[in-house]
């Protein structure tokens, strides 16, 4: 029995009807079981968290075509492995056979001149690409590359089939159904697992081989009180990936340097892309830090810049720098509030007119009716400030930036006053 792979692995489904979850996808009708069934099947990239069944879906597709399957990981492949597999690919052309599919695991990880070497193969229809990601492809893919594929997005899965994964491994897998297992509480399994069903399958069965009896009975402190013993043997590299991040970012906006270099300690420990950690920086430098401190934005991006360029391990310094002046930062969120306003604005108001006096007037004809009428050049007027309105009628005078509680921000608020008086009542 030691000899058997883990649960995760165990339980891993072989035909799609066994699938578990993402039915918007490859549900009675939906777009990739279409696609699948018609035999009619492009290059495609999966992106979703972990654990949501992106591998195994890759693989069941395959096994459903009955095509070859290669399997790459980019955390570990090159370009000579790829150049490899696309060489049997071609062999399997010539000879008249079914072409395979190719999966690459974290094609995210995969250099440019990596993803450069799949296109030929991926244009000529060699190989069918399917590449899995947790980050967003129109950042991570090249563009010639994303072009020819189609993206499926996967969704954490639900709660129910989180339990009835569970339900399925109690009264199927080969070690499990000779035992006599209750649980009477969830939640525990479930916030664990944070929607990960390979991390919820590995946290079940470090629980279950804690005890030697055949008959286990768990609730929520019984998981809690083993899971904590055992942290080391399921908080794999990689598993935490949202956790960490989202500590390391709601550190940095709660200004405290301690913390966010933490939560970057373990990030670099785990192997995480320094970009990926940079890139959630200046995210956060306008997110939360906006007009309190503009540097912020331009340190942000300098930083995403020289990670770029430089690599680890060096780069870690400049994580470090950059999030320990974040995190000291003064912090404002008005321009995420402004925007998100402005949106749900535009959302509940519909297409506004654009003013005439704002509207472009390249001809004669839009001149005379018109167009531009009334404008006035600011920089025609004395602190180069003209009174105009620059919103649509229907909603004149309609505040939607409100300074942040911050020395930078009171002056801008006061120098909006100072130009508007009543108009926007700042």
């Amino acid at each position: 029995m030691n000899n058997l792979p883990p649960l995760a692995e165990r339980m891993r489904p072989a035909i799609l009807d066994d699938y578990v979850g993402q039915k918007h996808l490859v549900g009675p009708g939906a777009v990739l079981r279409k696609a699948i069934e018609s035999g009619s099947l492009p290059s495609m990239i999966f992106w979703g968290p972990p654990g949501v069944g992106k591998t195994t879906l890759a693989y069941i597709i395959s096994q459903s075509l009955y095509r070859p399957f290669f399997s790459l990981s980019a955390i570990n492949s090159g370009v000579k492995d790829v150049r490899e597999v696309i060489e049997k690919a071609s062999l399997l052309k010539e000879q008249g056979e079914i072409l395979p599919v190719l999966f690459i695991d974290e094609i995210h990880r995969f250099s440019k001149s990596q993803q450069d070497s799949l296109l030929g193969a991926v244009e000529r229809g060699i190989v069918t690409l399917i590449g899995a990601t947790t980050e967003n492809p129109s950042f991570e893919v090249i563009s010639a590359l994303l072009s020819r594929c189609q993206v499926y997005i996967l969704q954490h899965l639900a709660e129910a089939d989180l339990v009835n994964l569970l339900e399925k491994a109690m009264r199927e897998d080969v070690i499990l159904k000779d035992k006599h297992i209750t649980i009477k509480e969830h939640e525990a399994l479930l916030r664990l697992s944070g929607g990960d069903a390979r991390k919820l399958l590995n946290i079940f069965e470090l629980l279950v081989n804690a005890f030697d009896s055949d008959h286990i009975e768990l609730d929520n402190d019984v998981v809690l009180e083993h899971v904590q013993q055992n942290m080391a043997l399921y908080d794999k590299t990689g598993e935490q990936h949202y956790d960490i991040i989202s500590a390391f970012i709601k550190s940095m906006r709660g200004s405290d340097p301690n913390g966010a270099v933490y939560w970057l300690a373990r990030m670099i420990v785990g192997g995480e892309d320094p970009l990926f950690i940079a890139r959630r920086m200046l995210i956060l430098a306008s997110e939360d830090i906006g007009n309190a401190n503009p540097n912020a934005l331009l340190l942000a991006q300098s930083c995403f810049e020289a990670v770029n360029k430089i690599g680890m391990p060096e780069s870690q310094l400049i994580l470090s720098q950059t999030a320990i002046y974040l995190a000291t930062s003064p912090k404002s969120n008005s321009a995420t509030t402004a925007i998100a306003e402005a949106i749900a604005l535009v959302k509940q108001t519909g297409d506004l007119p654009v003013p005439l006096h704002l509207r472009n007037a390249p001809t004669k004809l839009m001149k005379n009716i018109g167009y531009g009428k009334d404008y006035k050049y600011a920089h025609n007027y004395e602190g180069n400030f003209a009174d105009l309105d620059f919103l649509p009628d229907a909603i004149k005078g309609r505040k939607i930036y409100q300074p942040g509680a911050n020395a930078k921000e009171h002056e801008i608020k006061e120098k909006l006053k100072k130009l508007w008086g009543d108009r926007y009542k700042y």
